[in-house]
């Protein structure tokens, strides 16, 4: 009840974001230190869930818990770990299919039409001693999901004797910071995979989100986020418009107020299954690869960002990130005060063309003032002239190439000049690049 208060509060802030169009704050974080987060966030769903789906309870923090998973499958429950092994290969195994036809059952529905009977053939649900190897191990609803036969009895309303508190504080700020930025992220990331490249309003995102943290939050729900992969499921199976999410939510609540019987027949190793599957995509060997190619300064962020995660919590996991983005942007030649402000100058704009000239460096921190010169721009033709800068970011890099795209989307033009006589810090298209001396 403690945690809904601060579920409540930290929507109504969520609530607050929105109506003051703070949407835009989800262009300040630099991409490096955005992806260690979401890295980070599989890293510590991989180490929650493998104990689950091998029928343990796992301990300690999340750095314990990733040292301890070869022990685990020391003491792995048998009959678990069989329907979480047998789940896990069919989510990666999916992965090798290439013939569409063969997919038509999505990999997670195949999984619990696979696990559901096996938990109901080894009676998973009861309770009863096993012996395996010599040793015992014991079965019963634990096991299992459990959702209220009466989802009424379940409500429950929140407690808000605990926000004004140091840990209240922390977590409200947790919940509105982190989940508005992981949204923005998820909506964001949609849009580049939506067939018909529209644009969300993050604004009313933020709006949505809040509403719906907070009216869950009052009768026992927890936060939510805009969520990338349901999104990608209804953009993969035809949706168009927002009722594919509005039926799918409308689905959902179904199954839950009328049939929690199926659900509760569901093994919580198949669940955990899938979970540590979407924490290996997040946190892939190709993440550690694609960072690396961007530039070696970015492997660095990204490193620094997951460490900073896992060794204290993802608030202040992402300062740490941040911070060594601006150490590295120092090293290489950017003025400490342009981190803080930017040195932005419009010359030359009649009706056909605009030129920006931007001076000192162009990072993270003062793109969010970039983007707000250039969007104030009317003419055909915008033009931005870096050649005075002495550092561009990646993140800058990839936002101008965003923006660009957008641009042509409006038949308009968005060019970046003066980035000649500048040396790049590797050979991605998207590299930061540093003044040559």
């Amino acid at each position: 009840r403690l945690a809904l208060g601060v579920g409540v509060a930290a929507g109504v802030i969520q609530i607050l974001f929105g109506i003051f169009k703070s949407g835009i704050l989800g262009e300040f974080f630099p991409t490096a230190a955005v992806h260690g987060l979401l890295a980070s966030i599989g890293v510590l769903v991989i180490a929650t869930q493998v104990p689950i789906m091998l029928g343990l309870q796992g301990e300690g923090a999340p750095l314990e818990r990733l040292a301890a998973i070869p022990g685990y499958f020391l003491e792995m429950n048998p009959v678990i770990a069989l329907i979480g092994g047998i789940s896990l290969f069919i989510m990666f195994g999916f992965t090798f299919i290439k013939n569409p036809k063969l997919k038509i059952i999505p990999a997670p529905m195949l999984v619990l039409l696979i696990a559901v009977p096996l938990g109901m053939y080894f009676d998973i649900g009861s309770e009863q001693i096993i012996s395996f190897g010599g040793q015992d191990h014991t079965l019963g609803p634990r096991f299992l999901v459990n959702v209220p036969i009466d989802m009424f009895s379940a409500l429950t309303f929140p407690d808000f004797s605990g926000i004004f508190t140091a840990v209240g504080i922390k977590y409200i700020v947790m919940f509105s910071l982190i989940g508005s930025l992981e949204s923005l992220l998820s909506a964001k990331a949609v849009d580049q995979i939506d067939p018909w490249r529209r644009k969300t309003n993050l604004d009313k995102d933020l709006l949505a989100v809040g509403i719906g943290n907070t009216l869950a939050a009052f009768i026992g729900g927890l936060p939510m986020i805009s969520e990338i992969v349901r999104s990608k499921a209804n953009i993969d199976n035809g949706a168009r418009t927002r009722f594919a999410n509005m039926f799918h939510g409308i689905f959902l609540l179904a199954f839950v107020a009328l049939v929690p019987f199926l659900i509760n027949r569901i093994p919580l190793a198949a669940l955990a299954a899938m979970l540590v599957f979407t924490g290996f995509r997040l946190a892939s060997p190709q993440e550690f690869k694609h960072m690396y190619q961007v530039g070696r300064e970015q492997l660095i962020v990204f490193v620094s960002t997951i460490l900073g995660v896992l060794a204290t919590d993802l608030l202040v996991g992402i300062g740490i990130g941040i911070l060594v983005k601006a150490i590295i942007h120092i090293l290489n030649g950017t003025p400490i005060g342009s981190l803080f402000k930017s040195s932005i100058a419009v010359d030359d704009v009649s009706r056909d063309t605009a030129t920006i000239t931007v001076k000192k460096s162009a990072v993270f921190s003062t793109w969010i003032a970039l983007k707000r010169v250039i969007g104030r721009q009317d003419a055909k033709r915008v033009v931005v002239d870096m050649s005075a800068t002495k550092f561009v970011d990646h993140t800058v890099m990839s936002n101008l190439n965003a923006l660009q795209t957008e641009f042509r989307e409006n038949d308009r033009e968005l060019s970046v000049i003066g980035l000649d006589g500048h040396k790049r810090l590797s050979t991605h298209p998207m590299t930061a690049l540093k003044a040559q001396s």
